[in-house]
């Protein structure tokens, strides 16, 4: 269960029971009571003759999750029949996505496991039997939604007994504080995970040093911090969470920046006088943040510079991590870590476990910040801090250093390293200032696609106002696009589809390869002699088994255009400008796919980026959230590299198509051949966009219908064990999603335990070997 949601349960739970206690009664005639002997044994010998086994039935009936009570008053129709709750779920309603009980959302469990739908069974079935063994989460249905489910069904006296039933279920499932039940493994909370996972003991911390003395390096990190008008107590704990380093070769650089009180100077003066790595001096004038740390970078030293606000907090461990990867990549120019906020009774929260270096993230908003390292002399190359970007400034330092250095340089550290204080009483300038900092930001964004030669516009992200969206400006004119569309029959998918990419795309110059696989509808045969009479339209005859590899692969052959499409006949155009977007990002020299934001009909997301080793093998992020949701850290509102896209609507190079070798149509006939495309693309040094611009509906999989025959489930197997036997590291290690989120969930849920093997630990596991 995500961290969010746990959250949302300890604040509202009660709410939300009360309001259900407020408007529910008590139904006449409990279940169990209209339950005799007789009838259980006649509803057994009926679930047998229908394959469903006593084990499996006990099995969903027995379990926390179902609750027989909630499923009749959420499914009048079952009541209705008179027909045995858990038989019901168990045959029909896991399929047709009934949940079993206030806290289990099937939907959402098979949207997180499509191994689970391949194998054709039921969700809470597989999750008793398999998925908590497995470390699988129960994904929680949200009470406000059960009390929306069961609005109609009832009358208006108090559901007491639904409520005591919906009480215990949450009791027993959630593993939250003060809440009896639960495994304690299972609590996504941060600060659950922070105790268990980020909490270093002696042993660690002797581990640490005894790593650190095998050191082939052991550069001085010179810690830069601007300082004004600091409280007394936080600059202390700031200079103190420095001084408490483990890595003990450094140097604090601290320039006061012309405070009017006495207190920055009087701390100053005093901490320095008894650790002499403490460097300080004070400005004759208020020059703002950037005069500043240029002011306190003359005081530098080191080899690397790292740069800190006057208020926050560096993690004991922040600058061994730091050295330890300069060990391990010493040409390295640029070190970024991942970070969290804290407040000011010292609790942490709201964690950014940011992906590897992904440069259309980064233009988004400050991948870097915080906790940024930098090589020194790279800092002098581009010319320190700029007067003018205050607020943005150690933004448009990173964009400048990043342009001078190249991407195998720039390294991430998945760990939180730097706690930033937010809300306390020492507000830094872009909480102070906030609308100087945007435009600053922009502008030294504006500079860096300048310096790089690409005519774009740095624009306001229309989700979140604060960060940007840059827009490539397309070349004229614009380059044919082959637009391929395979289809069998569904005139009632392909009509609409072709319409969109036809009459409501406004990137004109294009084409549209229809591939016809044995269409025998009269309706699908119609509108394909129709569209014969549109020059912009080829249709293209295949024949035999489905292979939708094959299908495209000839289509790209016989496309005319610079650049290629795969677009699945069921999809449909909400934005005009869909293409036109894909497009500037195709013809960049250093892309490769490109995805789009895909939307069910309902308006939830299906398709935001591919991250490798979800179910196993590859799944969607963020799928089921809200159409305008912003996401992790803008993960939904902001242009980002991925591993993959899916290829229902995928545009590349027809170079970089045909260099990666297309679509594998031997091993990867049907699924998984998009994220496959993708990986060999990626391989090649190219990298892949998901940008949230381009939008349009994804339908799924209608036109083929599910994999859920034995033969289907048997080719999906052997596919996702081809992908894993070729790609087995990758998938286990995808460089734009953290080790320490969940793979079982799409929503960022915190992983138990992380991924990442640490250092430290590392280190010990070489020695011993």
């Amino acid at each position: 269960m995500s961290s969010a949601f746990t959250e949302f349960l300890l604040s509202t739970g009660e709410a939300v029971i009360a309001h259900i206690s407020a408007r529910y009664q008590t139904m006449s005639g409990r279940l169990t009571k209209a339950n005799p002997p007789w009838l259980k044994k006649w509803r057994a010998k009926i679930a047998s003759s229908q394959g469903v086994t006593p084990q499996a039935l006990a099995t969903v009936r027995n379990s926390v999750f179902f609750d027989a009570e909630f499923y009749l008053a959420a499914n009048p129709d079952v009541r209705a029949a008179g027909v045995d709750p858990a038989l019901h779920y168990l045959l029909h309603g896991g399929f047709e996505r009934r949940n079993p009980g206030p806290a289990f959302s099937t939907r959402q469990y098979l949207d997180c496991n499509p191994d689970v739908v391949a194998l054709r069974m039921n969700a809470l079935l597989h999750y008793e039997l398999h998925g908590r063994e497995e470390g699988r989460p129960a994904p929680c249905l949200d009470p406000a939604l059960a009390a929306r489910a069961l609005d109609a069904n009832f009358g208006k006296k108090p559901r007491n007994s639904l409520v005591r039933r919906i009480r215990e279920t949450l009791n027993r499932v959630l593993p939250l504080p003060g809440v009896q039940g639960g495994k304690q493994s299972n609590d996504t909370s941060y600060s659950n995970w922070i105790r268990l996972y980020d909490t270093l003991s002696e042993r660690d911390r002797h581990q640490i040093g005894s790593h650190i003395e095998r050191f082939a390096c052991r550069p001085l990190i010179s810690v830069v911090m601007p300082a004004y008008e600091t409280p007394e107590k936080i600059l202390r704990e700031a200079i103190a969470s420095v001084q408490a380093q483990l890595y003990q070769n450094w140097e604090l650089c601290i320039a006061d920046d012309a405070s009017p009180s006495p207190n920055v100077i009087n701390v100053l003066k005093e901490m320095s006088a008894s650790d002499p790595r403490i460097k300080w001096m004070r400005r004759e004038s208020n020059g703002h943040i950037s005069a500043a740390s240029n002011s306190a970078l003359d005081l530098a030293s080191g080899e690397f510079v790292a740069l800190m606000d006057h208020d926050d907090l560096l993690a004991e461990h922040a600058l061994y991590e730091i050295v330890a990867e300069l060990n391990e990549h010493p040409d390295a120019d640029l070190i970024y870590s991942d970070e969290d906020h804290i407040d000011d009774e010292g609790r942490r929260h709201t964690p950014y476990f940011k992906t590897d270096w992904n440069p259309e993230l980064f233009l988004g908003h400050n991948l870097i910040s915080h906790l940024g390292v930098y090589r020194r002399s790279i800092i002098e190359t581009v010319g320190r801090f700029r007067k003018g970007f205050e607020g943005s400034q150690d933004y448009d330092l990173a964009l400048r250093v990043v342009s001078v250095t190249t991407p195998e340089k720039i390294r991430h550290i998945p760990s939180v390293l730097y706690h930033w204080r937010r809300g306390s009483e020492a507000a830094s300038f872009s909480e102070s200032q906030m609308q100087r900092c945007v435009a600053a930001a922009r502008a030294a964004k504006a500079n860096y696609l300048a310096g790089r030669g690409e005519i774009a516009e740095v624009l306001q992200n229309p989700l979140v106002p604060t960060w940007e969206r840059v827009r490539r400006v397309m070349p004229s004119p614009a380059p044919l696009v082959s637009l391929i569309v395979p289809t069998r029959n569904r005139h009632d998918l392909l009509a609409p589809c072709l319409d969109g990419l036809l009459n409501r795309t406004d990137y004109r110059n294009i084409e549209i390869l229809v591939i016809d696989h044995q269409s025998d509808d009269s309706h699908t045969l119609e509108l394909l002699a129709h569209l014969r009479d549109d020059k912009r339209v080829r249709i293209i005859r295949y024949e035999g088994a489905f292979n939708y590899s094959d299908m495209n692969n000839k289509a790209v052959a016989q496309a005319h255009g610079e650049i290629v499409g795969l677009i699945n006949n069921d999809v449909d155009v909400i934005d005009r400008g869909w293409l036109t977007e894909m497009v500037s990002f195709a013809i960049h020299p250093e892309n490769g796919a490109v995805g789009a934001k895909l939307l069910y009909p309902d308006g939830r997301i299906q398709h935001a980026g591919v991250v490798l080793g979800m179910g196993s093998v590859a799944g969607h992020l963020h799928v089921n959230a809200a159409r305008e949701a912003v996401g992790y850290f803008g993960r939904l509102a902001l242009t980002s590299n991925v591993s993959a896209v899916t290829g229902a609507c995928l545009i590349v190079r027809k170079a970089v198509f045909q260099e990666a070798g297309g679509l594998n149509a031997v091993d990867l006939p049907v699924a998984f051949n998009d994220v496959d495309l993708c990986l060999k693309i990626q391989a090649r040094g190219y990298r892949n966009v998901w940008t949230p611009f381009a939008l349009l509906y994804h339908h799924e999989s209608l036109s083929r219908g599910s994999d859920t025959t034995p033969e289907k489930v048997a080719r999906v197997q052997r596919e996702a064990d081809y992908l894993r036997s070729k790609w087995g590291h990758l998938l286990d290690h995808d460089p734009y999603f953290s080790p320490n989120l969940s793979l079982q969930t799409p929503t960022f849920d915190l992983a138990f335990p992380p991924r990442r093997i640490k250092p430290w630990h590392r280190s010990q596991k070489s020695r011993s070997s």
